[in-house]
């Protein structure tokens, strides 16, 4: 693969301004010089004050997308380096992904070329590698099981069977719930020996399988002996949660022989904590293949987390396919140097897509029905919507200032209008075709991050405000999310939603779940309001968080450092009065793409924590062991 023939390399350093300076240097690598030039670069890190560069001169930013260009005449040779400093942040660098995802330069011909970035250098601090996250680990009973069970007294055994194999008795409906923790099991260890056969095995122990009505729907009950393994299970979850629990008995033993064993005697029995075990993964400013997504499903399944939060829309793409409105994913998720929607967050020269068919959707919501995991779909409005907007732009007020007001990311006027007739047109379109995709009970619609101020200075807006009697931007949000409530009431469907639902009056809390993630007293806040919450706090749960306060250590800091110590050990319920402990329906891990380019990078920060909050989410408080936690979860499958 042929490698950029420039790179930009950069450093911050925290004096030239209140939150510090970049100091980039462009090298030519090329055999050519080049002259009448600008450089782009992506980055978090905001430039807000125009004028705070040297040797350079601000040419645009569109939200994360940075334009500037060299001094007049200038002319970099082969081999040459340019040399500017852009000050003016909106905040201070404090990681190394703080700067610069990505660049390419645009050229005096209007074509566009790759630029290679480096990592982000710190100047006057020693940047030591982060530390170790996980202490080495303790185990009481030497069971590799994640999460771990409400209930066991098993007795471990010196060796184990080869596999596991059902009776001769069993049901058609029980063998092909093994025969789907086969398809699962293989799928995530591909290396490994499966631990269940679908014939006897005179190495094996036969498994007996029986419904019992006594148990929950997802409750399990195990006993062993030498020769046999009884599973008794409440219903179609259950049975898979007690299988996928002796899958991972078995390859733990298998694995690693000298650390974990298989029972010989005893007993589990298990049932979750909460009913609503989430993970959330936005796919809008990084687009994911839906062969990852499927991967993603199947991790979930193991850790008997069962809902999938799939976050579809956002300001840098649409991409679930609309047939009412193909604009959606054509123009609404590519993004490029000469497209509507400029390069984000890792973006350059090429154009990027990718969206998600309707087949596509069809295929993984029945792959996630199979191992008992529900999804829950989101398209993020009214704010959010800069992909949407420029998509179909006669969901605009054409009166309106372009530049009347920015969200907390930086785009300007990136909300759908409450006043624009075609924004009801276009959601009971769009509605008419999710539900006829997405079996489950929740649409979510986000309702978050929107900016105080939007839609002020829409003349259309105004009118409306004057004829309701409505005040102020989030008055207008609510009588605008009270219609799509309405919308999917009249589909059988119920809202979801984030906590900023609730603002300027709400909507009615019947039939509605938030999800609470500015800070954990807001979800104790949102269920005295009558809501039903589900728990998902920045401070905890949000896996694009940094793990350590090292500079190396990748991530969002906006939140605070958020180690899978303190992950682990978060307690939803919190301060939640005895009163309203009903309304808390779970937890939730999110997934947020901005940090997330690569799989090395996925990988190194949703786990451990992704199976911490599985095990928040399952085992009771009095069951949680972090040094247990420590030395079962390198098993753990990754992306």
């Amino acid at each position: 693969m042929h490698s950029p023939s420039y790179r930009l390399e950069s450093t911050w350093q925290p004096d030239g301004g209140r939150h510090g300076r970049f100091t980039f240097n462009l090298f030519n690598l090329s055999d050519s010089p080049i002259e009448n030039f600008t450089i782009v670069y992506t980055s978090l890190t905001r430039v807000i004050d125009q004028q705070a560069c040297w040797n350079a001169s601000f040419v645009k930013r569109a939200a994360n997308y940075h334009e500037f260009a060299p001094p007049p005449g200038l002319v970099l040779a082969p081999g040459g380096i340019w040399t500017f400093t852009v000050g003016g942040l909106h905040r201070n660098a404090v990681h190394c992904t703080d700067g610069a995802k990505s660049a390419y330069l645009n050229l005096s011909d209007g074509s566009h070329v790759a630029v290679a970035v480096s990592d982000l250098l710190l100047e006057g601090r020693a940047s030591g590698p982060p530390p170790v996250l996980l202490p080495e680990g303790k185990l009481d009973l030497p069971f590799a099981l994640q999460p771990w069970p409400r209930q066991i007294d098993a007795v471990p055994g010196e060796g184990f069977p080869v596999c596991l194999y059902p009776a001769p008795d069993a049901s058609i409906a029980d063998i092909k719930a093994i025969d789907t923790v086969i398809g699962l099991f293989r799928r995530l260890f591909e290396g490994d020996h499966a631990p269940f056969s679908l014939a006897s095995n005179s190495q094996g122990r036969v498994l007996n399988l029986k419904q019992d009505a006594e148990l929950a729907p997802e409750g399990y009950a195990l006993a062993f002996s030498p020769d046999a393994v009884d599973l008794r299970y409440g219903g179609p979850a259950g049975r898979q949660y007690g299988l996928t629990t002796l899958a991972q008995l078995l390859n733990g033993a298998r694995r690693e022989p000298n650390t974990f064993r298989f029972p010989v005697g005893g007993s589990i029995s298990d049932a979750p904590r909460y009913g609503w075990r989430g993970c959330h993964l936005d796919v809008s400013r990084q687009f994911y293949p839906i062969d990852d997504i499927a991967r993603l499903i199947d991790i979930l399944a193991w850790f008997k987390l069962n809902i999938f939060h799939w976050h579809l829309t956002d300001d840098e793409a649409w991409r679930l396919e609309i047939k009412a409105y193909p604009e959606l994913t054509t123009i609404g998720v590519l993004r490029g140097p000469d497209e509507p929607l400029l390069p984000q967050l890792g973006n350059g020269a090429e154009p990027v897509g990718g969206f998600y068919s309707q087949n596509d959707v069809r295929a993984l919501v029945a792959h996630a029905a199979t191992l008992n995991v529900e999804i829950v779909p989101e398209i993020d409005i009214p704010g959010h919507s800069t992909a949407t907007l420029a998509a179909l732009q006669d969901l605009s007020d054409g009166q309106e200032a372009p530049e009347s007001y920015h969200s907390v990311q930086g785009y300007a006027n990136n909300a759908l209008n409450p006043a624009v007739p075609f924004t009801y047109e276009f959601l009971e379109k769009v509605i008419d075709e999710m539900v006829t995709l997405f079996p489950s009970d929740y649409i979510h619609i986000g309702g978050d991050e929107v900016a105080d101020g939007s839609w002020l200075a829409s003349p259309l807006a105004k009118k409306l405000m004057e004829k309701e009697g409505i005040i102020g931007t989030f008055g207008l949000q609510s009588y605008f999310l009270k219609q799509v409530k309405a919308m999917l009431t009249k589909r059988g469907k119920k809202l979801a939603g984030w906590n900023e639902v609730a603002h300027g009056g709400g909507v009615d809390p019947n039939d509605t779940l938030l999800t609470a993630w500015q800070t954990p007293e807001v979800g104790i806040d949102l269920a005295r309001q009558g809501y039903e919450v589900v728990m998902s706090p920045g401070q905890a749960y949000y896996l694009d968080m940094v793990q350590a306060e090292e500079w190396q250590e990748p991530g969002a800091s906006w939140a605070g450092t958020v180690p899978p110590a303190h992950t682990y050990a978060y307690e939803a319920e919190g301060d939640f009065p005895m009163d309203l402990r009903h309304k808390l329906k779970g937890i939730q891990a999110c997934i947020w793409s901005e940090h997330y380019l690569s799989r090395g990078y996925f990988n190194r920060l949703v786990f451990p924590r992704l199976p911490a909050i599985a095990e928040a989410a399952w085992t009771p408080k009095a069951g949680k062991n972090w040094l247990r936690f420590s030395a079962i979860v390198d098993l753990s499958p990754k992306l």
